[in-house]
């Protein structure tokens, strides 16, 4: 199988499996589909844990309001008393208003918070170092722990504004959010490999050549960005290495221009009478004082 370590810009992604037989069209879409799906894993653990801490999210037309204006407005909470998590809620605001503080109990704030961690895990960048490839199979995963943590929490779902749950159906509205920036859609999406686009219409076989057990780096990237940066020709610990070792032989160099042209003669084997003290028994013997 073909490992194409997946990067965007030069931060590692995952480890995408594949075979010199698969369709270009076909690898570029997995690959694109895997890499948006993290990102909304990491922003659905992020809200999940804000949905432990705070509770259900603020009505939008109540968002931002302060008791006094919805009351003068006469805006009435029609979520609250229909949504409210399993064994009671407990009281804690939020400071910045998007949730209405009725949060659940520790003990199910609990696996809320666990279930968004195990997400995270599961498709951590983590696992490039570990040698481990990510499948859409582990990712799909991810996302139905945590819908089934939801369920335990609220088993009478949650309303159609909150974000967990928008994420959780797909239906995410990213509009005017830096989220939307760093997604690439799937009809938008290029692989890169080696300063060149690794086209639709092509095999992977036909650009990287028929050997199953090659493995490559590949960067994603949007369509009118233009190619990435290629890879440097040695790792950042190489070239720290090198760089040390340059630097120490500069130093050497330096020691010995700056040494005087007949030190030498300081040298044990320079002394001519070296071989008449030996033969006399005096080799060694200092007649100053140590």
């Amino acid at each position: 199988m073909v490992v194409l370590n997946i990067k965007r810009g030069d931060e590692p992604q995952f480890l995408f499996e594949t075979t010199t037989d698969k369709q270009m069209a076909e690898i570029v879409a997995a690959v694109a589909k895997i890499y948006n799906d993290r990102l909304r894993i990491d922003r659905l653990a992020m809200e999940m844990e804000q949905l432990a801490e705070h509770g259900i999210m603020v009505q939008p037309d109540m968002m931002g309001l302060t008791e006094d204006q919805i009351s003068d407005l006469k805006l009435k909470d029609e979520w609250s008393a229909r949504v409210y998590p399993m064994g009671g809620s407990r009281s804690n605001p939020d400071p910045i208003g998007r949730r209405t503080g009725n949060a659940p109990t520790e003990k199910l704030a609990e696996v809320l918070k666990k279930t968004a961690h195990e997400a995270r895990e599961l498709v951590s960048k983590k696992l490039v170092a570990a040698n481990v490839c990510l499948t859409q199979a582990v990712v799909d995963e991810a996302f139905s722990k945590c819908k089934g943590a939801v369920m335990i929490v609220y088993p009478m779902g949650l309303p159609p504004h909150d974000e967990v749950k928008a994420m959780l159906d797909d239906t995410e509205d990213l509009s005017g959010k830096q989220a939307k920036h760093e997604v690439i859609p799937v009809s938008e999406a290029q692989l890169w490999w080696a300063g060149k686009e690794l086209q639709a219409g092509k095999k992977l076989g036909d650009i990287v050549g028929r050997n199953e057990k090659t493995k490559i780096i590949a960067k994603i990237q949007k369509k009118g960005q233009g190619a990435p940066s290629r890879e440097p020709m040695v790792d950042t610990e190489t070239q720290k290495q090198m760089m040390a070792h340059a630097y120490k032989k500069q130093e050497e160099w330096k020691k010995l221009e700056e040494a005087q042209d007949e030190d030498y003669l300081n040298s044990p084997w320079a002394n001519t009478s070296a071989l008449k003290s030996q033969l006399q028994g005096t080799a060694g013997i200092s007649w100053k004082p140590r």
